[in-house]
């Protein structure tokens, strides 16, 4: 098959971006569609089938932007359609498709490594607009194979497929909001219009044998079940719990009963704008939970160990405050006020940790903070230095960015210290570009600059200087150069390379 192109003939197989060469398509269309596909893999396993989205192209014709295999059963399209051309023989079906709100099936089977293949379409409605066309493609060897239950899932299949046309699926708000969503392999229901089990697959007998039913679910009332679970357990049935076994919603919530939880979700079924029924997915995730709970834990031992850390180092500062007000060497207050910077810095980087769900650190979200505090801390008199920061540095560890943190805090300081001595205002910009573990740092200002002669690997052969230098080699295998700014003052240029790009 062709494929579309862009300028650079590479061809188009990012769904976003081939939703955004579409033409006919407004953001609304094109956040809908991703809608669509977000929760179209219940269409392509309730109904053994495979699914394709075709959009108009920009030069004319029509093109697949995205496909959904089904998990319950074998594909028919194992190649990749994601930005090829929809084949002529094919395109008058999908014209037709766009002009109606019925479902449109092609009457001859097309043969595909032996097995004989059904092709349906329906248009895609979006605000009274047909925007896209859904292709349903089922291998016809499944129908002859499939027993009760599998029956009973393709029908409610193609309900949820005939109900695209009318804007009735996707469901209006997002649903799998859960951390362990249920899909159709899981296990599934069908209630009926007064939400009487129509049938369920085996793994949602076990589903809810677990959670303590041991009657048959079929002909009783799902809604009934939960009320009489909960009451066994005593107590009473949450009300979003309630919402998804009666069907009429789309919702989904965790059902725990027994000390076993199950994660489920209504998926309403209508026909003419009436209500007919529902599809109930489930799943049992008892010792999912579990290991979550342990997880958690874990997190948030690890965020205490972060905010003690944090205030050891407040401590150690505080004392090494105390220590330089009572030396009386200038010199002594200089070198104990130039640690107790450092030690704060650190202390504010584990301020960040303590907050964050995992070891890795928001870098930008504590970087604003420490810049500033660097500031002040140098700062002369009424001096009014303003500092700022352009880019992203990104998420990363916590080995990072506390050497990267003091890299930022000397400089910024040197600047403050050595670049506006003698002066009452300027200006700091650090800036930074980041590419995947590749980080290129600048840090200038608009001081007094150095002297040619001392650019280069460093101004001075101070502490701070060589904290530098240290840290750029030993932790981010990098180079640094101090050099005049252009327009005046000095810049520091560093290319840092992140530890997982080092592979440690």
């Amino acid at each position: 098959m062709a494929t579309v192109s862009n300028a650079s003939d590479a061809p188009l197989t990012d769904v976003s971006r081939i939703l955004a060469a579409s033409p006919s398509l407004t953001e609304s269309d094109r956040s809908w569609l991703h809608h669509l596909i977000a929760d179209w893999s219940v269409i392509a396993d309730l109904g053994y089938a495979d699914l394709e989205l075709i959009v108009p192209a920009a030069s004319g014709g029509f093109v697949y932007a995205a496909q959904c295999r089904p998990s319950t059963g074998v594909s028919t399209r194992p190649e990749d359609l994601a930005g090829s051309r929809v084949d002529s023989a094919v395109e008058p079906f999908v014209k037709t498709a766009l002009r109606s709100t019925d479902v449109l099936r092609v009457d001859s089977a097309r043969h595909f490594e032996g097995a004989a293949v059904c092709d349906a379409f329906v248009s895609v409605c979006h605000e009274g607009r047909a925007i896209a066309v859904v292709v349903r493609e089922t291998n016809l060897a499944t129908r002859t194979r499939a027993g009760h239950y599998e029956e009973m899932g393709i029908r409610r299949a193609s309900e949820l497929f005939a109900m695209i046309a009318h804007g009735r699926f996707p469901y209006s708000a997002p649903v799998n909001g859960q951390r362990h969503n249920a899909h159709v392999p899981d296990g599934f229901l069908v209630l009926d219009a007064v939400g009487c089990v129509l049938g369920a697959s085996p793994n949602a007998v076990s589903c809810f044998r677990r959670l303590g039913y041991e009657g048959r679910l079929t002909g009783e009332n799902l809604l009934a079940i939960g009320v009489g679970l909960a009451a066994d357990a005593g107590r009473s049935l949450p009300k979003d719990v309630r919402v998804v076994l009666g069907g009429q919603d789309p919702v989904d919530a965790i059902f725990t009963v027994n000390d076993v939880s199950a994660t489920i979700r209504s998926l309403p079924l209508s026909a003419d704008g009436d209500y007919t029924g529902a599809v109930i997915l489930c799943r049992e995730i008892t010792e999912l939970r579990r290991r979550d709970q342990e997880l958690k834990m874990k997190d948030d031992t690890i965020a205490e160990i972060h905010h003690r850390v944090k205030n050891n180092l407040q401590s150690v500062s505080a004392l090494l405050r105390l220590q330089a007000r009572r030396a009386s060497s200038q010199e002594v207050k200089d070198a104990l006020a130039e640690a107790q910077q450092r030690v704060q810095t650190i202390a504010i980087l584990h301020e960040g940790l303590s907050q964050s769900a995992d070891e890795m650190l928001d870098f930008d979200a504590v970087l604003a903070n420490l810049l500033r505090m660097s500031v002040d801390v140098a700062s002369v008199g009424n001096q009014k230095i303003d500092v700022s920061y352009v880019g992203e540095f990104g998420r990363m560890t916590a080995q990072e960015a506390t050497p990267l943190s003091l890299i930022l805090s000397e400089l910024v300081t040197n600047s403050v210290e050595h670049g506006f001595e003698g002066r009452d205002s300027g200006a700091i910009v650090v800036s930074v570009e980041r590419s995947g573990d590749n980080v290129i740092v600048s840090v200038e200002d608009n001081g007094n600059g150095i002297p040619a002669a001392r650019s280069g690997d460093g101004p001075d052969s101070g502490l701070g200087t060589q904290l530098v230098c240290t840290f750029v080699k030993s932790n981010f295998n990098g180079d640094v150069k101090w050099e005049p700014r252009s327009g005046g003052g000095t810049r520091v240029a560093m290319n840092l390379q992140l530890r997982d790009s080092q592979g440690r």
